[in-house]
């Protein structure tokens, strides 16, 4: 049983749980296989109970806590676990994250999946923090991409929300997004933004990719709804914003680091969105430790 869940922000709305169940279930499966796990029958006496934390190696932000709790329910529903550290949390070395009282087996088997799924999906959280803190002096917002690990997209999207980030579209089937291979058979922006238009309802947003002023002067006459700025220098980022004149949204992509996302920001975009977020971001070092009374 679970005796304290931390109530999530308003931002930070719960995995769906059905989501949660399955990936945990795939997951055990892939590594408990046909005999479970034989080092722990092996040493362990049926009856051992464990208590452990989970604590943090190192500074960041936390994501996954209902993935790893659902692995320690999965394994044995009576586990004790006491959240100490919600999704979203900040980390310092040493933070303990959970504390969990259960048969020791179970513990044990559960270990793995837990960590693996809070390691990955806290390091992309934390990734996302870095980036968002660069920007806080500015209107802009950091967005992620569909570059995300096949399967676990929408897991690495909600971290990137505990980090502070917002998600661009899910999916192909959630918003248009005219890219330059779209544009390229269409025949040119215009075509495609027409096509665009006549073919998705009024609920469904535009957004068109761009990588000159000459594009976006098209763009301009024609109307959307946000503009992807592919690639473009700082003072081309500038220009545009200028141009654009606040009809719709904008926003940056490709080159975006670190070290650079602050100056991208500074150009006055609403959106500077980055694959790293999500396809190059560290695990964050956590680790199932024996509880000291």
């Amino acid at each position: 049983m679970i005796e304290r869940l931390a109530t999530m922000t308003a931002e930070l709305t719960p995995l769906p749980a059905h989501l949660v169940r399955e990936a945990v279930e795939r997951t055990l499966a892939e590594d408990l296989g046909l005999s479970g796990d034989i080092t722990s029958q092996a040493c362990l006496p049926a009856e051992a109970r464990a208590r452990v934390v989970m604590a943090s190696r190192q500074a960041g932000v936390v994501s996954g806590v209902q993935l790893a709790v659902e692995a320690f329910r999965q394994t044995d529903p009576q586990t004790r676990i006491v959240i100490e550290k919600p999704d979203g949390a900040t980390l310092k070395p040493g933070d303990v994250v959970l504390r969990i009282d259960g048969n020791a087996r179970a513990v044990l088997s559960a270990e793995r999946t837990a960590l693996n799924f809070m390691g990955r999906m806290s390091g992309t959280a934390s990734l996302t923090a870095a980036f968002v803190e660069r920007v806080r002096h500015t209107k802009t917002r950091i967005l992620d991409t569909r570059k995300t690990t096949p399967g676990l997209r929408a897991f690495e999207k909600y971290a990137v929300r505990c980090g502070g980030g917002v998600n661009h579209r899910f999916a192909l089937y959630d918003a248009v997004l005219i890219k330059d291979n779209h544009v390229g058979v269409a025949g040119g922006v215009a075509q495609a933004l027409r096509r665009a238009k006549a073919h998705v309802g009024p609920l469904v947003k535009i957004e068109i990719e761009v990588d000159s002023l000459l594009q976006l002067d098209e763009v301009i006459a024609e109307g959307c709804d946000m503009v992807l700025l592919d690639n473009m220098n700082t003072d081309t980022l500038r220009e545009a914003v200028r141009r654009v004149g606040g009809r719709f949204l904008t926003e940056a992509s490709g080159n975006v680091k670190l070290d650079t996302v602050r100056a991208i920001a500074e150009t006055g975009v609403d959106f500077i969105s980055s694959g790293a977020l999500t396809h190059s971001a560290p695990v964050l070092d956590l680790g199932l430790d024996i509880a000291i009374t």
